[in-house]
């Protein structure tokens, strides 16, 4: 049925840009997407967008990029490192972030340089971050100069629950890269990268 002509490789097919377009209107602006096979494929590269020598990504000590992706993120970031940040039930608490964040001063070469901010959407204990949650959380990111990526590996959960929109629950409260879960949701190793930052994605 698919062979009755060309179709364009690496991802300039016509079924690659209706995706695209798919998830320009899921997310209500033009985004930047890249498929991967796995969620910590997604974490990792996403990660990897905003490496640092000596980087430091700051996630909940609970949090899937820690516990369960076997130090892929590290390797892919070519050895940066994960730092856990305490928070009750799963969820990063703000002020803990702050202070986390602060211990790590620019003109201190020795100790790592902060490189992104990393929360779980939902969590790996089943809570859900308010949208009100990742506003704050995303001011103390950008107070120090940081991105914040959303592991979404439930993120339709999270979105019923919250009864939000994709919208309104990444770019519109400072989510710059999203990690898009589908093999949770009823997919079969289909987990996307979404940046809201073209000029990263470049």
């Amino acid at each position: 049925a698919h062979a009755g002509g060309f179709s364009t490789a690496y991802g300039d097919g016509a079924l690659d840009q209706a995706v695209y377009q798919s998830f320009n209107e899921t997310f209500e602006r033009e985004v930047a997407v890249f498929f991967v096979a796995t969620g910590t494929a997604a974490n990792s590269l996403s990660l990897t967008a905003y490496n640092k020598s000596g980087g430091i990504s700051f996630c909940h000590r609970e949090s899937h990029v820690i516990e369960d992706e076997c130090g892929a993120p590290e390797y892919f970031t070519g050895g940066s490192r994960l730092y856990p940040v305490d928070g009750a039930l799963g969820k990063i608490d703000p002020n803990n972030l702050d202070r986390a964040v602060g211990r790590f001063a620019p003109e201190i070469v020795h100790s790592g340089r902060p490189m992104a901010v990393s929360i779980t959407q939902s969590t790996e204990v089943g809570t859900i971050y308010t949208l009100n949650e990742i506003a704050r959380i995303s001011a103390i990111a950008k107070h120090h100069k940081l991105p914040l990526h959303m592991d979404g590996a439930r993120f339709a959960n999270a979105l019923v629950a919250l009864e939000t929109t994709p919208a309104e629950m990444t770019w519109k409260r400072g989510v710059d890269i999203l990690s898009f879960g589908g093999t949770k949701n009823g997919c079969w190793c289909a987990e996307a990268i979404v940046l809201f930052d073209l000029d990263r994605a470049r």
